[in-house]
């Protein structure tokens, strides 16, 4: 269940609000003594969590099916995207419980699911509940910002799981930081090599946008990385429906999507000071799609 983003803070009744968090999205499976550890697109990525694996077999849930992030904290208590490149020491934050012992929760409410999952993981340091903030949205906002949290997701509790984008969650963000497809790049200039910068872009009704361009983030050895990954993507036209007015571009296959983190979104929907923080290999490029309003 994907939740759908949205421009700003708002309220439902009814519903809860947890924190955000910057981390890999990973689906749990327990079948006896096996565990295995799946990304949204399917790829198997136990073996890159395996502290969150051996938490998850000494549960005493025979068959189990669990949705979480999988997270490492700063030492504020934040979670950074970064810090789990770094291979930093990770937890598992569990927002749902989709199935656990023979029983098949994804029809229940939210919080029948959330119940079984509280009770599931109970006592296992590596394994946390997601944080519940206030049941005000405007107020678990303002809650979230102060903490410095990345964002938040409101949730119906009313609902079941629902697979897929959802408006039954939404989700909005305190600090700016959203994943982006790669549409092309510009040729370097000056002292500079391989790359000069991105050109990025989020989907609305199957088309793909132009939201900006990001120039800074890049390390030289990132630039020479993205630079000869790029090339088995070249393409003689460019992927988006607005392609920008940039000289000297390469043009790529909107096959690879870049984390990048921005001030805030300009009212033309283009992006404010980005900065490139890494490519992110768990999410499909048709998943980057551009911010709505809350209806």
């Amino acid at each position: 269940m994907l939740a759908t983003l949205v421009a700003k803070p708002f309220h439902e009744p009814g519903w809860v609000y947890e924190e955000k968090y910057d981390g890999y999205r990973l689906l749990a499976y327990k079948e006896g003594s096996i565990v295995t550890l799946l990304s949204r697109n399917g790829n198997d990525k136990t073996a890159s969590f395996v502290a969150i694996a051996a938490a998850i077999k000494q549960l005493r849930a025979r068959t189990l099916l669990l949705d979480g992030e999988g997270v490492a904290f700063d030492h504020e208590g934040l979670s950074r995207f970064q810090l789990l490149q770094q291979g930093r020491d990770t937890k598992y934050a569990v927002f749902d419980c989709l199935y656990v012992n023979g029983r098949d929760l994804r029809h229940e409410p939210l919080s029948t699911r959330r119940d079984a999952m509280e009770q599931t993981i109970a006592g296992m340091d590596r394994l946390i509940a997601s944080r519940r903030l206030a049941d005000d949205g405007f107020k678990a906002f303002e809650q979230a910002r102060k903490l410095g949290f990345e964002g938040l997701v409101g949730k119906d509790q009313s609902a079941p799981y629902i697979e897929g984008r959802s408006r039954k969650w939404l989700k909005v963000k305190v600090h700016q930081e959203e994943e982006f497809v790669i549409g092309g790049y510009t040729a370097p200039a000056g002292s500079r090599k391989f790359i000069g910068a991105l050109l990025l872009g989020a989907y609305k009704d199957k088309e793909l946008h132009y939201v900006g361009k990001v120039g800074t983030g890049f390390t030289q050895e990132t630039l020479k990385t993205l630079h000869d990954l790029f090339q088995k993507h070249v393409r003689q036209r460019s992927p988006f429906i607005d392609p920008p007015r940039e000289r000297d571009v390469t043009w790529l296959a909107p096959k690879l999507v870049a984390q990048i983190a921005f001030q805030e979104w300009t009212a033309d929907l283009k992006l404010r000071q980005p900065v490139f923080l890494g490519l992110r290999d768990d999410k499909k490029p048709e998943e980057c799609i551009l911010p709505e309003m809350v209806r």
